[in-house]
């Protein structure tokens, strides 16, 4: 009799079946539920402390000389934290836990851009002093264009007019020859969209060069040289599709290049997948490895379009970018005692930290979550686990031949 009263209680205590599979990481659901705690985990201290005008007193500045990056660094956090959550922020409130959670940090985000564009405010940020400035309006930018109801449909006259004066104001800067002009590309877009004042030679001398640096099989030159890194996700591809979009839904896309970045980007992003190994790693190569999992911006990205090449399968991507993102971000000190981002690769790792990162720099990682985009019931989420290609590949499973795609003229 105790032996079957210690049975009866054991079973009471295991949960239902349909809560242990929404809790298992293998299940879609429950990855999605690790990616949302993960990304409002990244999310919490830039948030709070900006919706309180208080970013600028309490955000430490982790920084090889972190005096040289105090001007650019509060910009940065939050201009790239909000561009990785707006896919998220974008399918608004609902009944659901998930969309209560996303009506608090709906919330919290038009608060910050109030704070952050107001002159008056503690926490008005820079968007024209020096050059960094340039790079996080940007990533603002991107934000806004990707969540053009929940984050501009949210504000307030004054606050839109001091977003639009923000951004015209970053014009002083002068990109470089290289990703950068698509910075500059992407600022004019936003400015198009929202206030029909976006300087189309801008964003026609951005994509003409990307063009001319076009490498093949789906990469670009960071310039006019090719650079082993993650740029192509971090920035140019990203932008390459956002600004190209803007142009066709305004039917200024008049020689189709949103097609043909499309077609390229399909293609770097079946790269992307078949970089990330059966661990959950990829090759440590390039700089800004401090961005960590931002790395696979651009194929969060196109599975969130659903535009992923026919032999990638939206199961298998959300399968390894959860192992990826599980694998940094369980990592030892990536985050400090106050839950700040610390500089790092696998942990803190202050070393992989170029002269241009700060602790704002870091959390262009919140890119790898747009696919939180797509609603609870897509697809991508109901499929059950699937392995990656490189899983499957060393485990002697059957994978696909990979095709490198044929140039076409520019």
């Amino acid at each position: 009799m105790k032996f079957k009263r210690i049975l009866i209680i054991a079973l009471l205590s295991v949960p239902t079946l349909v809560n242990a599979q929404k809790m298992t990481p293998a299940n879609g659901l429950g990855e999605r539920e690790y990616f949302v705690k993960t990304l409002t985990r990244i999310a919490d201290p830039v948030l709070v402390a900006l919706s309180k005008n208080e970013l600028k007193k309490t955000m430490p500045v982790e920084a090889k000389v972190a005096k040289d990056r105090v001007y650019s660094t509060y910009l940065e956090a939050f201009g790239r934290l909000i561009a990785g959550m707006a896919p998220w922020l974008e399918l608004g409130p609902d009944e659901t836990p998930e969309g209560t959670l996303r009506k608090k940090y709906i919330d919290l985000a038009v608060q910050c851009i109030r704070n952050s564009t107001n002159p008056q405010a503690p926490d008005f940020m820079n968007f024209n002093q020096g050059r960094q400035p340039l790079v996080d309006a940007a990533f603002f930018s991107q934000a806004l264009l990707r969540a053009p109801k929940q984050l501009w449909g949210n504000l307030d006259e004054i606050t839109k007019k001091n977003v639009i004066n923000a951004l015209r104001s970053s014009r002083v800067i002068s990109p470089s020859y290289s990703n950068w002009l698509m910075f500059s590309a992407t600022i004019e877009a936003a400015l198009q969209k929202f206030d029909n004042s976006g300087d189309k030679m801008r964003i026609d001398y951005a994509l003409r060069q990307h063009l001319l640096w076009y490498k093949g099989d789906g990469a670009y030159g960071d310039g006019p040289n090719f650079h082993w890194d993650y740029y192509n996700s971090f920035v140019i591809q990203p932008m390459l599709l956002e600004v190209t979009k803007e142009l066709k839904d305004a039917n200024l896309d008049t020689k189709k290049y949103y097609e043909l970045m499309l077609e390229r980007s399909r293609r770097y992003a079946e790269v992307q997948e078949r970089l990330i190994s059966p661990e959950g790693t990829y090759p440590p190569i390039g700089r800004s490895l401090a961005y960590r999992f931002g790395a696979f911006q651009l194929l969060s990205k196109i599975a969130l379009m659903k535009e992923l090449p026919e032999h990638v399968t939206p199961q298998q991507v959300r399968s390894a970018l959860y192992a990826v993102v599980k694998r940094q971000i369980e990592m030892p000190e990536t985050f400090d005692k106050n839950g700040w981002l610390q500089i790092g690769l696998a942990g803190h790792q202050p070393e992989v930290g170029e002269n241009y990162i700060s602790t704002g720099s870091l959390y262009l990682c919140s890119e790898a979550f747009l696919v939180l985009g797509l609603p609870v019931n897509d697809s991508f989420w109901q499929l059950p686990y699937a392995d990656w290609t490189a899983k499957k590949a060393w485990k002697g499973e059957k994978i696909q031949i990979d095709h490198a795609i044929v140039d076409k003229e520019n």
